[in-house]
């Protein structure tokens, strides 16, 4: 009997450590989110090069904005295109 409640006790400690490690991960990740991505601008660069093969656009003609709202991470995307592309 006191082998299992040892084999018990151990795995209630592993738990709780598993849940501890979880909670610290969970916390790291809330934190980041607050900070701007790093992605971003990358992402801008990349459209720029996507639409720049069907119209002619500037870098400035796009924004990349990531804003949170409530529970949900909203990425917004403007693009100004040209008189002539419309």
């Amino acid at each position: 009997m006191s082998l299992l409640s040892f084999l018990l006790g151990e795995k209630k400690k592993t738990a709780n450590v598993a849940k501890e490690r979880l909670q610290i991960i969970l916390a790291h990740e809330r934190n980041d989110r607050s900070r701007r991505p790093d992605y971003l601008p990358a992402l801008q660069r990349e459209l720029v090069a996507v639409i720049s093969k069907y119209v002619s656009i500037k870098p400035d003609d796009i924004k990349v904005h990531l804003e949170r709202q409530d529970n949900l991470e909203v990425l917004e995307v403007k693009i100004e295109l040209p008189e002539a592309a419309r």
